[in-house]
């Protein structure tokens, strides 16, 4: 009776005027004396409706008022002065000190970007990129990620086949210090740098941006877009209009072996080489200042190629499976990124470089005895005895030591297992024959998004998967089954070897030049080179696959297995990935091993003794959130701002050597790494 009631009120209460002839419709009255039940359910539908939607606004705009404050906060932070009543505003900039210490502008600076870090811009594109011409399609706002998708995935492309621009597309990359300064707004890489070189007198006329479309194979930008031609130009202009003075270069990340390509490119003779003859590099650079190099190589990039996954992405599958894996709105995330970064024949160029000598084998790695986790937890691991003794018959723990050799794994007891209980070297090489591919042409007819797994019969993902283990040599042999024509056409540009004889006139060839095993510092003794990068961040070294859900085993059918946890392995194993000391990005073998022993002194690599100098930056998260990104961090890209290494490049820019810096600053293992890598030298 209540509820009828209410529901009567409803309807008659509100004073309605209608002439003496109206009729009040069939929908309108089963409307207001509609069964109970049925107004009820409604009414319940709707103030449920209404709560979720109160819920939503309330989440939004809470999270706006905390995004407020922090900017505010961060703004008042870098704006406030030094000394306010008694409040310490932000620290005093780097080259603000050095100035005041009497430090200016001395040697030309030429600055280097790695892979992804700069941006690209569009100047000729199909009929969906309208209105982008010159726009940033990487690098700035990314809007166009989220208006037009496949049209961006389309444009930042390569030929399949070729390595270069599809017909109707030309992507170039954005000239100037604004290629590389800021990746994203308020995400800085060279900025801090740059602020702080104009501090000390540096501007445009004594400092550069080497850009170059990093998609690209190194020797294809000199054959596209004159990069290497264009580069070596402006260190001449520069090294003339700057009192002769020579240029200090700070290439980061793949830009170390961009630079490494260059020197070799610019001495060798044309049509293949630049014709600068063997002393250009001693007339010309004083130094190379190498941050976070992939001198070796990045394991990461293995598990991109293979899944397009890495510890981040593993994780975000493993807590909301159906999320990355759904085809929302007809977008295949991750095998539209698949297609796309298989045509950049510069992910080639980071793949592990030097086989198994480097990156160790089945059972053994140079860093086998790394203990992860925190420093307590590496005390007591440590203080654990290694051996029983049989005297006390007392029952000791032992710890394992871990085979980062096998890179990659399939299943986590293919990682533990002795190598006599996993299959012959033989069988995995032989894991895919060319005959077990089907090829077609490329894309398929049919509207089904095309990947290079397409072209592996179904039956034979289980023969990959049944071999269980791979090693940095085993593991191009599988990359070449699983991507031929990515591997086919990068590995025309790129070697991954070491080589035996420096002087066979093989390695004459720019295939070998970005690869420091497999090619030779230039003659010029007074050049000194560095190895800047951070350390004291877990690191990804290798992994532990499964077979991925039968629906998408024919698209991606590997994934990384994120169940895969750790068990007596020093704390290294977790989310199926193994970890060692790094700069989160690349671990410290590939980026100090060079410095610390292949070029150490006079050695083949290095016939002119060119002086080497190992420069660790130890991680220090940031005290609060209004630190931002950290002035003492460690981090691949993060270190760009940190202070130490900062000022550490503008003391050898302002003339300073390497001696005069403090020499070798070590706080990682690397010289015992290095003593374990057992090559000739």
């Amino acid at each position: 009776m209540a509820s009828s009631f209410r529901l009567r009120k409803l309807c008659f209460l509100r004073p309605v005027k209608f002439s003496s002839n109206y009729r009040r419709p069939e929908t309108e009255e089963r409307k207001c004396f509609g069964t109970n039940s049925a107004v009820k359910d409604e009414r319940l539908k709707q103030n449920k409706l209404k709560k979720q939607w109160r819920c939503m606004d309330s989440c939004c705009w809470t999270i706006g008022y905390l995004c407020t404050t922090w900017w505010l906060l961060l703004f008042l932070y870098h704006f406030s002065p030094v000394n306010f009543q008694g409040f310490k505003g932000r620290p005093e900039p780097p080259g603000e000190r050095l100035r005041r210490g009497g430090a200016t502008a001395l040697h030309p600076v030429v600055l280097v970007p790695g892979i992804v870090t700069g941006g690209l811009e569009l100047w000729e594109g199909r009929p969906c990129s309208d209105g982008l011409f010159r726009k940033r399609l990487w690098g700035g706002s990314f809007t166009e990620i989220f208006k037009r998708p496949i049209c961006w995935l389309e444009h930042l492309s390569l030929n399949n086949e070729t390595g270069l621009d599809p017909p109707g597309i030309r992507v170039r990359a954005v000239p100037g210090l604004v290629e590389a300064d800021y990746l994203a707004p308020g995400y800085f890489v060279w900025a801090s740098l740059i602020q702080n070189l104009a501090r000390i007198g540096y501007e445009e006329k004594n400092m550069y941006m080497a850009a170059y479309d990093w998609r690209l194979s190194f020797q294809n930008t000199e054959t596209r877009d004159q990069t290497l031609t264009r580069l070596k130009s402006k260190i001449e202009l520069m090294h003339v209009t700057n009192g002769y003075k020579k240029v200090v270069v700070v290439p980061h990340s793949m830009g170390a072996i961009y630079f490494l390509h260059f020197v070799k490119w610019v001495e060798a003779p044309p049509p293949m080489g630049g014709g600068g003859g063997p002393d250009w590099c001693a007339k010309h650079i004083k130094a190379i200042m190498n941050i976070s190099p992939t001198f070796l190589g990045v394991p990461k990039i293995v598990g991109s190629i293979l899944s397009v996954e890495r510890k981040d992405l593993a994780f975000i599958r493993a807590m909301a499976p159906g999320f990355l894996d759904s085809k929302i709105l007809g977008l295949q995330g991750l095998e539209h990124v698949m297609r796309v970064s298989r045509t950049w024949d510069s992910m080639v160029s980071l793949l592990p470089k030097g086989g198994e000598a480097i990156w160790g084998n089945l059972d053994w790695s140079p860093e086998q005895n790394y203990v992860c986790g925190s420093k307590k937890e590496k005390n007591r691991r440590n203080s654990v005895t290694k051996s029983n003794t049989t005297d006390d018959k007392s029952i000791f723990e032992v710890q394992e030591s871990t085979n980062y050799g096998r890179i990659i794994s399939f299943g986590k007891m293919a990682s533990e297992l002795h190598s006599s209980k996993l299959p012959t070297s033989n069988s995995q090489e032989q894991a895919l024959r060319p005959n077990d591919t089907i090829t077609h042409s490329y894309p398929p007819s049919h509207g089904k998004l095309w990947t290079e797994y397409d072209e592996i019969r179904p039956d034979n993902i289980y023969r990959i998967f049944e071999n269980k283990a791979y090693t940095a040599k085993t593991l191009l042999d599988l990359l070449r089954s699983i991507a031929p024509m990515m591997m086919q056409r990068a590995e025309a540009q790129f070697s991954h070897g070491m080589a035996n004889n420096l002087d066979d006139p093989k390695y004459n060839n720019y295939k070998y030049w970005s690869n420091p095993l497999e090619t030779k510092l230039p003659d010029a003794p007074h050049m000194e080179i560095y190895c800047l990068y951070g350390v004291g961040i877990p690191t990804e070294r290798s992994y532990v696959y499964k077979l991925s859900p039968s629906s998408r085993r024919r698209s991606i059918p590997l994934q990384i297995d994120s169940s895969a946890a750790d068990g007596n392995h020093n704390g290294c194993l977790k989310g199926g990935v193994y970890y060692v000391d790094g700069d989160e990005t690349v671990p410290v073998l590939s980026s100090g091993f060079m410095c610390a022993k292949g070029w150490r002194g006079k050695t083949r690599f290095n016939p002119s003794r060119s002086s080497t100098y190992v420069r660790e930056y130890k991680h220090q998260a940031p005290a609060n959130l209004l630190e931002g990104r950290g002035r003492a961090s460690g981090a691949h890209v993060d270190i760009m701002g940190n202070v130490a290494l900062v000022e550490d490049i503008l003391r050898v820019a302002a003339g300073a050597s390497g001696v005069e810096i403090g020499g070798d600053q070590i706080y990682s293992d690397i010289v015992e790494i290095s003593k374990k890598v057992s090559i000739r030298l």
